[in-house]
C-alpha cells in the first residue's frame, strides 16, 4: 500500500540557523520552502526532507537518512573541502584512500551534521 508513495525524512536541529548554515553551507542544498518551524529541502528523484526545530536532535545513534550517490570518494574530497568532517568507523569491509567502507554491495561513508545527526552517502556496488 504505502509503496506506491513517496518517502520524505525529516532532519532534526536544536538549533535551526546552525543547523542551516551547515546543510545551505557545507552541503550546498537550497531551501526548497520555508516553514515555520523548519525548512523543507528538494533532491534528485522527487524526494525531499524536512530540517525541524527539537531538542531531541543528535540523540540517534543511527544513520537519520542516506544520498543514493554515483561516486562516494569524490563526494567525500569535495564535501572535506568544504569543512565537511566525516567518521571513521571500525566496520568490516574493504577501507578506501578516501575512508569510505565497502561491504554489502555498497560503498558507504558518514558524517555528522552540525547538530550530531549521522548522514550517509551510499553508492551501490554491484558484486561486492
Amino acid at each position: 500500500m504505502l509503496h506506491d508513495f513517496p518517502l520524505y525524512a525529516y532532519i532534526p536541529a536544536s538549533d535551526l540557523a546552525r543547523a542551516r548554515q551547515f546543510y545551505e553551507g557545507k552541503l550546498g542544498l537550497r531551501p526548497k520552502e520555508v516553514r515555520e518551524g523548519g525548512v523543507a529541502y528538494a533532491f534528485g528523484g522527487g524526494t525531499a526532507c524536512f530540517l525541524y526545530l527539537t531538542p531531541n536532535a543528535g540523540t540517534s545513534q543511527a544513520s537519520q537518512a542516506f544520498w543514493s550517490v554515483e561516486d562516494v570518494d569524490g563526494l567525500i574530497v569535495k564535501l572535506k573541502a568544504r569543512g565537511v568532517v566525516f567518521e571513521d568507523y571500525d566496520i568490516p569491509g574493504e577501507k578506501s584512500p578516501q575512508g569510505a567502507i565497502t561491504a554489502g554491495g555498497a560503498k558507504a561513508a558518514w558524517f555528522k551534521d552540525s547538530e550530531g545527526n549521522i548522514m550517509a552517502l551510499i553508492e551501490e556496488v554491484p558484486g561486492s
